[in-house]
């Protein structure tokens, strides 16, 4: 039986260990991977031995912010799926209600070579690899059922949301509701009926199949 100063000594290590992860997101967009350890300690609430406990060099740290932000971008993509009425509606929540997706490309806009290094490690690269699947999956049902251009494949959305959400400083990093419509429209490939809009889960994704070549997989 664990002693319950052992389970207090654990919850206070994964606190310490999420108010670190959460301060050096947070200066990482607004300053870069480059920030003092002792920056991210202070803001973090915790001592400087605490965060080298956590993560002996900045690289370590580097790596987990990449792979906090890229696995609540697949959380996000995932629940998109379960809980909207159709492909289509899983793509614009996914543009426009994902605040991992606007995180991730303002951090690699904003950080440096351990950014770029941390893309290296296996469990980031797997993490990458699994969101743009999901993606994938979205885009070909959103095709499938008429609502998403057919001229447009995950590549494109990807590139496309770098663009969108890079920083500006003209407008301090906020892109406004109206250029996010704007784009939405772009890639609409038409009016969706009322049939369509209401159709529910099974049927949204019962009319998809991969193209030729591609595994068949249901979004999930």
């Amino acid at each position: 039986m664990t002693h319950p100063t052992e389970h207090r000594l654990r919850a206070d290590a994964r606190r310490n260990r999420d108010q670190i992860i959460a301060a050096a997101r947070t200066v990482f967009v607004t300053a870069g991977t480059d920030v003092p350890m002792e920056e991210i300690a202070r803001r973090a609430g915790v001592g400087v031995g605490t965060l080298y406990r956590r993560f002996p060099d900045r690289g370590a740290l580097v790596r987990a912010v990449a792979r906090e932000t890229l696995a609540a971008v697949q959380r996000d993509a995932r629940t998109a799926v379960a809980e909207e009425p159709t492909a289509w509606a899983a793509f614009a929540r996914l543009v426009t209600g994902c605040p991992g997706v606007r995180l991730t490309v303002r951090l690699a806009a904003r950080s440096g070579p351990s950014w770029t290094a941390a893309q290296e490690d296996p469990e980031v690269a797997r993490l990458r690899s699994e969101c743009l699947a999901l993606l994938d999956e979205i885009v070909h049902a959103a095709q499938a059922e008429g609502t998403l251009r057919p001229d447009v494949d995950a590549a494109d959305v990807a590139r496309l949301l770098a663009l969108l959400f890079r920083e500006d400083p003209g407008d301090s990093g906020v892109v406004s509701e109206r250029i996010v419509g704007l784009v939405l429209d772009g890639l609409r490939a038409g009016p969706v009926s009322g049939s369509a809009a209401d159709a529910g889960r099974s049927s949204r994704w019962s009319g998809w199949a991969p193209p030729a070549g591609r595994s068949a997989r249901t979004p999930r």
